[in-house]
């Protein structure tokens, strides 16, 4: 059942390591924030115009991750892991300072994110939460790809798959349901990468900070990291928690289902914008009580903002 009451975390916590795609040193801290915040993120190497409010519509690169951008054009990137534990997490409302303009990838999960989110545990408001609750379908069909976001109770599901030439990978589907399920495996489930597509990325000016320390490797039928996959259907897994990050830029959690097929953080992104543009899509809902979760009593327009 989701908490219908908003989240923060506790006190604050420090991750440091490296920027996959900048390969440069990062730190970043998290802080509790009051409702009604969201979640922002805060250039602190930048003295001014630095707060970039993590919203589906500011969202201005999605090549192999989620960039977001202020009006000012101030930028950060690979917010996707972090986004997906706090989605998981049920958290609405934290300050993210960050001294780059990339978070740092850790071990490619957002296992470590996790864990010290859960250590130093949550405060609940008195402020309730809004949800969009799904009315009607919507389905976006791009080549083999496509996604869907469909009406489904009280719940959040996320139903996906990935088609990939190589044998190991192959084909993988998951369903998972993110108020009931055990998330822990999605939350442990690594980036990855073929072998052959290492020197495209870097030919785009990425992966600089790419090791096998943060991220599984394909190489033909061979899983090139030492201990090999977490779990046999690690990559769908990860594709999950990508879903996640990207969904949690919708400002609210979603009542709904997500279906999706050879998707990424684009589709996801313009699944969004179309989904959310329109209100004869969803309604904005609030919970009096838990008991009444069948019970919307309020709805409205979608808030543009954090």
């Amino acid at each position: 059942m989701p908490s219908i009451y908003q989240k923060t975390i506790k006190s604050s916590l420090e991750f440091r390591g490296v920027g996959l795609h900048s390969g440069k040193r990062v730190t970043m801290n998290i802080l509790p924030a009051a409702p009604n915040h969201g979640i922002v993120f805060k250039r602190i190497d930048l003295k001014n115009n630095n707060l970039i409010p993590a919203i589906f519509d500011r969202v201005s690169g999605v090549i192999l991750s989620t960039n977001i951008q202020n009006e000012f054009g101030i930028s950060v990137s690979t917010i996707e892991h972090l986004m997906g534990a706090l989605y998981g997490e049920e958290i609405d409302n934290l300050l993210v300072e960050v001294n780059s303009g990339e978070l740092p990838i850790m071990d490619g999960s957002a296992k470590d994110f996790i864990k010290q989110i859960r250590a130093v545990g949550t405060k609940d408001y008195d402020t309730p939460k809004k949800f969009i609750k799904v009315v009607k379908k919507l389905k976006l069909v791009k080549d083999e790809k496509y996604i869907s976001i469909e009406p489904c109770g009280n719940d959040l599901k996320i139903d996906f798959e990935i088609v990939y030439k190589n044998q190991l990978i192959g084909r993988q589907r998951k369903s998972t349901n993110l108020f009931y399920d055990d998330l822990n495996p999605v939350y442990d489930s690594r980036t990855f990468c073929l072998y052959e597509d290492i020197e495209k990325v870097k030919q785009l000016g990425l992966g600089k900070g790419g090791s096998l320390e943060n991220a599984v490797v394909v190489k033909d039928n061979e899983v090139l990291n030492e201990g090999g996959l977490r779990y046999k259907n690690e990559f769908v897994m990860h594709k999950i928690l990508d879903c996640m990050g990207d969904l949690m830029l919708a400002n609210y959690k979603i009542l709904g289902k997500i279906k999706c097929s050879r998707g990424g953080h684009q589709l996801t992104n313009t699944l969004l914008r179309e989904f959310l543009s329109d209100s004869k899509y969803f309604s904005i809902v609030e919970f009096k009580e838990k008991k009444l979760l069948n019970s919307p009593f309020y709805s409205g327009p979608v808030a543009a903002s954090a």
